[in-house]
């Protein structure tokens, strides 16, 4: 019995052993794919953003398809402080939003991210990151060459309610932001609302929610004035150019 459970325990622990080697190659075979999909799945969403890259679904080879796009109408991309101004060194795709919003306003650094479409129109394009009911919500704000007028908006989540708090990530919700205004006429930094529907009237500064996800309806519009906010010397300074 003694010689029994012996086997059995070295047995064991051979396979452990194995497993664990055999998990390891794995990831580390993989991980160039995986870094190489996250950083698909990012530019495809800042492409987004500027309703770029439209055919991503249908394209026989997406990632190249994408890489194409970003090369072409992405013409540029730098840092700024909280005052607006660049910082050196600091390569814009590698930032981590969620990183940057724990710290404090002077010590972030924020991407800024200037696509170029073919008529020579420029938009702005900024990542933002905030907190749904379940989980993070996060995407990105593209802006016209007025520091001011949304055009476009890209949002998404890691675990919000199907049918609820999870419509952020869908078009219908997303058009809404299209128009609205982050300065209001006073020239005051007021961002976007984001209210009950039908609550309030939608004007310049308001969008209707998703019914049954007021928490990450809320979660969307604390992200957007928490992480555009940080902005704004940014905006306004370049406003007055």
């Amino acid at each position: 019995m003694k010689q029994s459970n012996t086997y059995i325990f070295l047995y064991s622990s051979a396979m452990v052993v194995i497993v664990a080697a055999v998990l390891s190659v794995v990831a580390t075979v993989l991980r160039p794919y995986q870094e190489l999909n996250i950083e698909i799945a990012k530019k495809l969403d800042i492409l987004r953003s500027v309703e770029k890259a439209e055919l991503a679904t249908e394209v026989r080879d997406r990632n190249a398809y994408v890489e194409e796009e970003f090369e072409k109408y992405i013409v540029d991309t730098y840092v700024i402080d909280h005052l607006g101004e660049r910082k050196e060194g600091i390569d814009a795709f590698a930032v981590n939003m969620r990183d940057e919003m724990r710290k404090p306003l002077e010590e972030r650094n924020l991407p800024v991210f200037v696509a170029r479409d073919d008529d020579g129109r420029e938009n702005y394009i900024f990542p933002v990151h905030g907190r749904g009911l379940w989980g993070p919500v996060f995407g990105y704000v593209a802006l016209e060459d007025d520091f001011n007028t949304i055009f476009g908006v890209i949002f998404d989540h890691e675990s919000e309610t199907p049918g609820l708090g999870a419509e952020i990530s869908e078009p219908f919700f997303e058009n809404r932001f299209k128009g609205k205004k982050l300065f209001d006429d006073a020239g005051e930094f007021v961002s976007v609302r984001v209210t009950k529907p039908g609550i309030v009237a939608p004007g310049d500064h308001n969008v209707d929610g998703i019914s049954g996800g007021t928490i990450t309806s809320q979660g969307v519009e604390e992200m957007l004035y928490d992480v555009l906010g940080s902005y704004r010397r940014y905006f306004e300074k370049r406003k007055n150019i």
